[in-house]
C-alpha cells in the first residue's frame, strides 16, 4: 500500500516538525507502506523519505514538475522519480498512485494539496482516507475552522468524519491500515455475492 504525503518543502522550519516527518517516514516503513510524495529534499517531504529510507524496503515515490529538476531540490532517496510538466499532472499522478493521504505540516502548497483531497472526498469522487498529522498543535485552528463551518452549516456535520486528526505517526498509520482492512472486508463480501 502507498500512502501519499503531503508537507512543507522548507527546512526553515522548527526542527520538531522535521524529526515528526521523518518518524512519519519510518513509520510507513515499518508497517511495509510505500511513500509517494512531491519528491523534494527539505522541509516535511525530506523528512519523511529520510525517514522511510533510513528503514527500507519500501519504494519512495517522487512526483516533481521539469522545472523542480535542478542541484539540491529533488531527494536522493527515490527509488522513483516521476516527472511531470505540470503541478495540475503531479497532483493527479500522486493522487492516482496512493491509497490513502497523509497531511504534515506545510504552507499555502500543503494547505491547496489538502482541501482539493478533502474536496474530491466530499464530492464522492474517491473515497481513500485522508489523515492530518497535528504535529505541536500546527491543524488546530485549521481542525476549529471545519468544525465551525459545519456548525454553521456551510458543509455537512457528516464531512467532518472524512478527515481524522492525529499527534503521533504510529497511531495515523495503523488508522490507515485499519481502513484498508475494512474496505477488502466490503470488498471480499461483494465478491461472495
Amino acid at each position: 500500500m502507498n500512502l501519499c504525503v503531503y508537507g512543507a518543502s522548507s527546512d526553515a522550519i522548527d526542527p520538531e516538525y522535521l524529526a515528526g516527518g521523518e518518524e512519519l517516514g519510518r513509520c510507513l516503513a515499518r508497517h511495509g507502506c510505500g511513500l509517494v510524495f512531491g519528491g523534494g529534499a527539505h522541509g516535511m517531504m525530506g523528512a519523511a523519505a529520510r525517514g522511510a529510507h533510513e528503514i527500507g524496503g519500501v519504494d519512495i515515490i517522487g512526483i516533481a514538475p521539469s522545472f523542480f529538476h535542478v542541484d539540491g531540490v529533488l531527494s536522493p532517496y527515490c527509488t522513483e522519480l516521476i516527472s511531470t510538466e505540470t503541478m495540475r499532472e503531479r497532483k493527479g499522478l500522486m493522487e492516482e498512485k496512493s491509497f490513502g493521504f497523509i497531511i504534515t505540516p506545510g504552507g499555502i502548497g500543503t494547505l491547496d494539496e489538502f482541501f482539493e483531497i478533502f474536496t474530491l472526498r466530499q464530492l464522492g469522487r474517491h473515497g481513500k482516507p485522508i489523515a492530518i498529522l497535528n504535529l505541536k498543535g500546527y491543524f488546530d485552528d485549521v481542525e476549529r475552522m471545519l468544525k465551525k463551518a459545519a456548525k454553521e452549516h456551510f458543509m455537512k456535520k457528516e464531512t467532518l468524519d472524512l478527515v481524522k486528526f492525529f499527534q503521533e505517526p504510529e497511531k495515523l498509520v495503523c488508522w490507515i491500515e485499519e481502513q484498508e482492512e475494512q474496505l477488502e472486508a466490503i470488498e471480499s463480501v461483494k465478491y461472495l455475492r
